[in-house]
C-alpha cells in the first residue's frame, strides 16, 4: 500500500485525532492514503464514523498493543 501522509496522533484525547485526521486529509488528492497512529480507545469508532461520513475509506485498520493504526484513502 502506496502511503502518501502519516500522521501520529498517539497520547491525544477525542477529539483531537479527528482533528488532525481532518487537518492532514485536506493536503491529500483524492485516493491518496493517510496512515494515523492513535492510542484513544474511542479513535476506532470515531475515526470510521468520521471517515464514512466523509466520502474517504479505511483500507485497513490494525490494533497493536493498545495502538491504533489506520489507512484511511481520500474520497
Amino acid at each position: 500500500m502506496n502511503v502518501t501522509k502519516q500522521l501520529d496522533a498517539k497520547g491525544l484525547a477525542c477529539p483531537m485525532p479527528i482533528v488532525r485526521t481532518k487537518k492532514a486529509m485536506n493536503e491529500l488528492q483524492t485516493g491518496e492514503v493517510l496512515e494515523v497512529i492513535a492510542t484513544d480507545k474511542g479513535a476506532k469508532s470515531d475515526l470510521t464514523a468520521w471517515a464514512k461520513s466523509m466520502g474517504h475509506t479505511i483500507v485497513k485498520l490494525e490494533e497493536t498493543n493498545d495502538v491504533l493504526s489506520f489507512w484511511i484513502q481520500k474520497g
